[in-house]
């Protein structure tokens, strides 16, 4: 599989991209960048919510290929995005027990294709990430999905405290996977509304998150390393998920 995401580069031609209605998956700005024209794009970029990384101008000239960037360059997302609170109705209409999965600044895009793939495997209904902070759709998370990013909804919010609040009024169960707590992934039943939440690499669930959620779970690790990796945790929720809903039916 092959997919490239599209570069552009130059102030202008960002600022004409966005007022066209390009899904812009990143912009990446050179530090320090002044002048009329960069506050042009950066009042686009935050009206749009479209997430943004502040670079040496080294990492703007290989993004670019060595062209004249004027100390900007964009990421055009190959996916459109969902907007939440439809998604969510829409499910609702037709599942009685819907499963979602928040990514809480996971940054890593070859995790976060492996996550997508593995969450269109066991029927995720929608994924929902954080504008600024998580890992974007591009080529390389396609690829690492095999395709699953065009198949499973994708959702953008300013904050995941935004989709936590959106979810809980509509009565879906908020389960965060975390090692700060006592109780087990066995110990919690997902056989009703839910949306897992899974931590960055580094850090895991935000704290803020934590103390917003419905239930909190750990796996069990019976050996000494402390922790598994990010995108095998989070298959290993999804999994259970469907053990127990298997169960429940049959």
């Amino acid at each position: 599989m092959e997919i490239k995401t599209e570069i552009i580069f130059g102030t202008r031609a960002i600022i004409e991209a966005i007022n066209s209605g390009n899904t812009i998956s990143k912009v990446y700005l050179q530090k320090e960048l002044k002048g009329s024209l960069f506050s042009e794009l950066n009042g686009l970029i935050k009206a749009n919510g479209i997430s943004t990384s502040n670079v040496p101008v080294e990492k703007l000239d290989r993004l670019s290929k060595y062209n004249n960037h004027q100390g900007a360059v964009a990421q055009i997302s190959p996916i459109d995005f969902y907007d939440l609170e439809q998604l969510i109705e829409t499910t609702l209409e037709k599942n009685k027990t819907p499963l979602f999965l928040l990514l809480d600044q996971l940054s890593d895009v070859r995790n976060f294709g492996a996550i997508i793939r593995t969450a269109e495997c066991t029927g995720v209904n929608g994924i929902i990430i954080q504008k600024d902070g998580s890992a974007p759709v591009n080529a390389e998370t396609i690829k690492t999905s095999a395709g699953a990013a065009f198949k499973v909804p994708i959702c953008k919010v300013d904050h995941i405290k935004d989709a936590l609040f959106i979810l809980q009024a509509s009565d879906i169960k908020t389960i965060a996977a975390t090692e700060k707590t006592d109780a087990s992934i066995f110990d919690i039943n997902f056989n009703q509304p839910i949306a897992i939440i899974m931590g960055s690499e580094h850090r895991g669930v935000n704290p803020s998150i934590l103390k917003m959620v419905d239930y909190k779970a750990k796996l069990p690790l019976l050996g000494d390393i402390a922790s598994l990796n990010v995108s095998v945790a989070c298959g290993a929720f999804l999994y259970e998920t469907v053990r127990q809903r298997m169960v429940t039916s049959s």
